[in-house]
């Protein structure tokens, strides 16, 4: 099994964006593909077969995988819209809310080109596999939900007036698009407590990589390094950061992967390597017990000290780089136990211009650590207040200062590792 195909997605979210300008994404049907667009039962037989042939569980959640096939064809469709309707209901036996169906307009939403301009409120959400409530996983910084104070793990109650029980992630990200400039109300449950947030619609650029240096009177200067997200460019913007950050000699760096949701897997196998002088990065292993274990290449651009700060909202890619690099004992992570997603989907998509993003395949750290449900355990927490996470969501420009208590810590730690080592800012580079 190929692991660093672009097609492979770690995120355990949906973005509430819509892309501005997406065209059809650069596919383009066959003539035996043009005819699913004549035969909605054709689309059913082909999400079925995909399930049948790459779904990571071999027993289908318990269920007669070769029944529902036989309970499904046998009904006839008179629409693509009935045929989606059943694929979602088909579908839901297997308990997995990452294995999910995408009708054309969602598949083409959810191929957001970063580089471009996005129209949303800016949140990442994901649907709680327990309680089945819709769950922030993460705003994106400096958009209209991250400036109005919505922060991870708060719940969605309603969306402007409809109640959003038994609501799934698809039809929560259609209710929250709309138009640049025009206002949703969402009702948030943080705690005990019910909140409502008035929201404009607005465009948001996503950049995945910031990055600055920080002066410390003991140190000189730290390489702050924030990555929200492991996109197509993810890679290309970290190692351009961390190249930057060296030519101004900086002692060490601070990674900042909180309220990272993930993406690309081979986005987190590349900035994987560009710490990482060897050493395993992740294993997965598929259904048929058939693993593939990424390695580094003696690639790494720096080998300098490196302290991830991590929390409730790092998943995924995030926990696939963070476990790599604590488990090779090249950082300490600092901050709050991760989301635990320890799960690898590919989006396949169909022949009608709609797509399925199926699990096919379970990872694990180079140790062997599965953190699927269970996340990754820092090694050392610091968990903030509510008051301490309010004024941070009110000041975006405290996130990674010292008014920042997770990253004051991080920086503490930063000076333990450079002490250890006696690495300095003149320190050579690995190559």
């Amino acid at each position: 099994m190929v692991i660093t195909k672009r097609g492979l997605v770690l995120g355990a979210t949906a973005l509430v964006l819509t892309t501005v300008g997406v065209t059809g994404a650069g596919i383009h049907l066959s003539q035996g593909q043009a005819l699913f667009r004549e035969s909605p039962k054709e689309i059913v037989d082909e999400v079925w077969q995909i399930i049948d042939r790459q779904y990571v569980d071999g027993t289908f959640n318990q269920v007669d995988w070769r029944a529902v096939r036989k309970k499904y064809l046998s009904r006839s469709y008179s629409s693509k819209e009935d045929a989606y309707k059943a694929i979602r209901e088909m579908i839901k036996p297997l308990d997995d809310p990452y294995t999910r169906f995408m009708d054309p307009k969602q598949f083409k939403d959810m191929q957001i080109d970063t580089s471009g301009q996005l129209i949303g409120v800016g949140i990442q959400l994901a649907q709680d596999e327990k309680t089945k409530k819709l769950v922030v996983i993460a705003p994106i910084e400096d958009t209209p939900a991250s400036k109005a104070g919505i922060l991870a793990k708060d719940i969605i109650l309603r969306i402007d007036a409809k109640s959003t029980e038994g609501m799934d992630v698809n039809q929560a990200v259609q209710l929250i698009r709309g138009q640049e400039g025009t206002p949703i109300r969402l009702t948030i449950l943080r705690g005990d407590k019910q909140l409502v947030f008035p929201l404009t619609r607005a465009k948001v650029e996503v950049h995945p990589v910031r990055s600055s240096i920080q002066k410390d009177s003991q140190l000189g200067s730290v390489g702050y390094i924030r990555l929200n997200q492991f996109s197509a460019n993810a890679p290309s913007e970290m190692r351009n950061a961390i190249k930057n950050l060296e030519r101004q000699r900086v002692a060490g760096y601070i990674l900042d992967l909180r309220s990272n949701p993930g993406g690309l897997l081979y986005g987190s196998i590349e900035i994987a390597k560009m710490w990482l002088g060897e050493g395993a990065i992740v294993s997965t292993v598929d259904r048929n017990g058939e693993s593939d274990r990424q390695v580094a290449n003696r690639t790494a651009v720096t080998n300098k000290p490196v302290v991830v700060l991590v929390d409730g909202g790092s998943a995924s890619a995030s926990e696939i780089l963070s476990g790599a690099l604590q488990d090779n004992k090249r950082a300490l992570l600092v901050g709050t136990k991760t989301f635990g997603k320890g799960l690898v989907q590919s989006v396949r998509p169909l022949g009608d211009g709609s797509a399925l993003a199926v699990t096919i395949a379970k990872y694990f750290t180079p140790s062997g650590r599965d953190i699927n449900k269970l996340g990754i355990k820092p090694d050392v927490v610091v968990e903030l207040t509510e008051e301490q996470k309010k004024a941070l969501s009110a000041d975006r420009t405290q996130v990674g200062t010292v008014n920042d208590p997770q990253y004051a810590k991080a920086l503490q730690v930063l000076k333990q590792e450079i002490a250890k080592t006696g690495n300095s800012a003149a320190s050579t580079t690995a190559k």
